[in-house]
């Protein structure tokens, strides 16, 4: 894989993204992927260069630029941009795109996957019963209008968004018959992906990698 720093431009403001994306040549599945609260971190960049060597084209954008608690107007338009960018590109299928995220991301992952033109999409320790930084949309208000595949990443002993709230959404989406997977590991907290700001090198990080992407390769290629 190779990777760079670009601009993304998004109304009338500029963030950085960081892109990475396999080195053979052809035309591979694209992901839009967005950090947590706690910004662009390194892990995530590891993670990015992972994904790409698995096969796709993977950008993620620091949504964070221009304020930590931006509306969920500002970042969804940025999401869209992005995809934007990703179906623009000549090694991007643009019929094979997923959207995934953490934390927060995990909830714009669930909030904006119903509402934008994406195939597929990974939520990790999302928050579904949240209105965001300004009390706005709930994701789970958005679950009739869910018509891609939806894997979710929990773990037990997240504080931040209990479980049992995951297993909630996870039964109002049954009860719709939207399509989903569910993947919960015992003993692991809200954000256990990165560690100290790097990838955590746990069995259950090293896991759910591998469990979005088979996700991605079933939903996407």
């Amino acid at each position: 894989m190779k990777n760079e720093s670009i601009n993304i431009s998004s109304g009338n403001m500029t963030f950085p993204a960081y892109l990475a994306v396999p080195v053979a040549e052809g035309k591979w599945p694209g992901v839009v992927m967005i950090h947590s609260f706690n910004g662009l971190q390194p892990g995530y960049m590891t993670l990015a260069d992972q994904f790409a060597s698995e096969g796709y084209v993977v950008i993620a954008p620091q949504w964070q630029n221009f304020n930590r608690t931006p509306s969920d107007e500002t970042v969804g338009r940025l999401i869209e941009d992005c995809s934007a960018f990703l179906k623009e590109r000549a090694d991007v299928d643009a019929e094979m795109l997923g959207l995934t995220g953490f934390c927060a991301g995990g909830r714009y992952t669930m909030l904006f996957l119903p509402q934008m033109d994406f195939q597929s999409g990974v939520a990790f320790y999302g928050f579904p019963y949240s209105g965001g930084f300004l009390n706005e949309s709930r994701p789970a208000d958005f679950i009739s209008q869910l018509n891609d595949s939806l894997l979710i990443i929990h773990g037990t002993y997240d504080v931040p968004i209990k479980v049992s709230d995951i297993y909630r959404y996870a039964e109002e989406l049954n009860a719709t018959g939207k399509y989903f997977e569910l993947k919960v590991y015992q003993g692991e907290p809200h954000g256990f992906m990165i560690k100290d700001g790097q990838l955590s090198e746990s069995f259950a990080a090293k896991d759910a990698f591998w469990q979005m992407v088979s996700f991605f390769d079933r939903t996407l290629k």
